[in-house]
């Protein structure tokens, strides 16, 4: 009996060893010779052929996936038993990983990112009492908070209902971001590391990222910012003139408008969709015709410095522009920057420019006279 329970403990010994050799041996073959060791896994093949065309050439397969042992053991045993799916997607815990990484390289856009609303966690969106009360959370939350979650929204929040308290499923996910930059960036997309377009689409007139796409949790796809529609928008029955600037393509997926409600004047007019409506930030006003990057940084929102990127100081009006009563200055104003326009503030009326007064004539010397 003890021979036996020698021999088993041996065999158990050999294959726990040949399993970290094998997984870690593959490891070093993965990260070796530029990812051709991750091409050799032909279910593999086309992505690494992906990344080799993308702004991250550069980049080792290994430097962006974190691969832990659980999921290097996972693909070791998918591989071996033929069991990979006809597309291979990434996990949000592959995700999550994976975000962590970005911050080797994009120190400064990751720390903006952190210090935005755009890193916002599971916790602050799925358990915040304000925005569970008014209604239950639903499926299409997930579109824009949590695109990479692979279950549904019960297995993401409980109770489903609008008392709540409301707790996450699973406690790992509570302090992970909810958009992380794989929300915005299609890391593999092909093309060269950005491209300028032919016309000024900003202010700043910056340059439009490649890299910049949208995830659609439905199709699990990256679609490129280039390729994704800019809305027809109207404030009541006018057209509004909306910056062609496609990379607000990729903001409207989530900022976007709702159609009219039945009954509303909108609807009973068949005015369209209206500016303003859902989660739309669309300019009108005295803004409109604005691009959302001619005010707001792409990774962390900020536009505390954006007034004065087109306006002095000081407004024909002699008052400072960013202390006027707007959403700027008070998010507690009536006046919505996004659309404030000159009669909110001007009830009576838009005070004319005063004419400027006329220039001295210009006065002739009188020559001397003759004796």
């Amino acid at each position: 009996m003890k021979r036996i329970l020698k021999w088993v403990a041996i065999a158990a010994g050999s294959v726990v060893l040949l399993a970290f050799g094998g997984v870690f041996g593959a490891s070093a073959y993965y990260s070796s010779e530029h990812g051709q060791g991750c091409a050799s896994c032909h279910e593999m093949k086309s992505y690494v052929i992906q990344a080799h065309d993308s702004p991250h050439r550069a980049m080792g397969c290994m430097e962006c996936h974190d691969a832990g042992l659980p999921t290097k053991l996972r693909h070791t045993w998918v591989h071996l038993t033929r069991t990979w799916p006809e597309s291979i997607r990434l996990r949000d815990v592959d995700v999550l990983a994976m975000t962590a990484n970005c911050r080797n390289c994009h120190q400064q856009e990751y720390a903006a990112w952190h210090a935005g609303p755009h890193s916002a966690t599971y916790t602050q969106i799925f358990t915040h009492p304000t925005q569970n009360s008014p209604r239950p959370l639903m499926e299409d939350c997930l579109r824009c908070h949590g695109m990479y979650f692979g279950g549904s929204i019960r297995d993401l929040v409980q109770p489903q209902n609008t008392i709540g308290p409301w707790r996450l499923v699973h406690a790992g996910l509570s302090d992970q971001p909810t958009m992380p930059c794989e929300t915005c960036h299609w890391i593999h997309r092909e093309g060269a590391v950005e491209t300028r377009p032919a016309e000024r689409i900003s202010v700043a007139g910056a340059a439009v990222p490649v890299s910049l796409a949208f995830y659609d949790r439905r199709e699990r796809l990256h679609f490129a910012a280039a390729g994704l529609a800019i809305p027809q928008l109207y404030d009541g029955p006018r057209a509004l003139h909306v910056s062609p600037d496609p990379r607000q393509g990729v903001c409207y997926q989530c900022h976007a408008p709702r159609v009219p409600d039945v009954g509303s004047v909108a609807a009973a007019n068949s005015w369209g969709t209206q500016a303003g409506s859902g989660d739309d930030r669309t300019p009108m006003g005295v803004h409109e015709g604005l691009s959302c990057f001619s005010c707001h940084n792409g990774h962390d929102e900020n536009a505390r410095a954006s007034c004065k990127t087109c306006h002095p100081q000081m407004s024909h009006c002699g008052i400072d522009v960013e202390k006027m009563d707007t959403t700027f200055l008070s998010a507690a104003s009536k006046h919505n920057i996004h659309w404030v326009k000159c009669t909110d503030c001007h009830e009576h009326g838009i005070p004319r420019k005063k004419a400027a007064s006329p220039a001295p004539a210009h006065r002739q010397p009188v020559s001397a006279s003759s004796g």
